[in-house]
């Protein structure tokens, strides 16, 4: 089995080191990790050290010693999902399974068909659900550089990410789109990815206009339609598989 991953604010260099606060109980308590055990530290930003544990202290402390400093090398193409929000706790759900998948961002879009809104200390406590989720689905997922989740976007600022884009898409559900499947369209090695996924309700015509001015076609994912809380998912495996990211 891999290492378990945890979280500290700067890794270590070499040498011993004492992983205590909410990472040192779960280490201590929920894991139980003892001597001999191989963890890996990292600061969820590409840095990151493998350890071996020498001892566990009280419920909250695990002495290890530290080996040396290594830095993820960022991947490409960077692949981007912009959300839309769904219901209840789906959102969560998405960026759950996208951070698993390995999506490098995640853009949380308040687009017109979405139920859900996004105002004032609602908004600010969904998209700290939305980053505690995805840190804690990428420690699961024994990653080190970790998913940046994004303040929340309006239309016209998600149309300006996809002008800067290398590569932008919006999901869509017809069959009959005139830029055909994601699966054949022609990707670019390096770069920039950006993915719209629309809310239940679907992208409306006005947003799928402003984003065609900005570069973004519609293009189907395949032949059954998926929920807004997974098609991100299904996309993002779809690209890292085809760009060779997964090979």
């Amino acid at each position: 089995m891999t290492a378990p991953v945890f979280v500290v604010e700067e890794v270590p260099g070499p040498g011993a080191f004492v992983l205590d606060g909410p990472e040192g109980r779960h280490a201590v308590s929920v894991k139980r990790l003892r001597a001999g055990e191989d963890v890996v530290l990292t600061d969820g930003l590409g840095r990151w050290t493998e350890a071996v544990v020498e001892a566990a202290e009280g419920k909250d402390r695990l002495v290890v010693t530290a080996g040396p400093l290594q830095e993820e090398p960022l991947q490409a193409p960077r692949i981007t999902v912009v959300q839309a929000l769904p219901k209840g706790d789906r959102g969560e759900l998405a960026v759950e399974t996208m951070t698993e998948t390995g999506v490098d961002a995640i853009v949380p879009w308040q687009a017109a068909r979405c139920i859900t809104q996004w105002k004032g200390d609602r908004g600010a406590k969904a998209l700290g659900k939305w980053r505690a989720t995805a840190r804690e689905a990428g420690k699961q997922s024994r990653r080190v550089r970790f998913p940046d989740v994004a303040d929340a976007a309006t239309t016209k600022q998600v149309a300006a990410l996809l002008a800067d884009a290398d590569f932008a898409a919006v999901l869509h559900e017809d069959r009959d789109c005139a830029s055909g499947a994601l699966a054949t369209a022609p990707l670019p090695t390096a770069g920039d990815i950006v993915l719209v996924v629309g809310p239940e309700g679907g992208v409306s015509p006005d947003e799928l206009a402003v984003f065609a001015e900005a570069g973004a076609h519609p293009y189907r994912l395949g032949r059954s339609v998926l929920r807004t809380s997974t098609a991100g998912t299904a996309a993002t495996a779809l690209l890292l598989g085809r760009t060779g990211r997964w090979s």
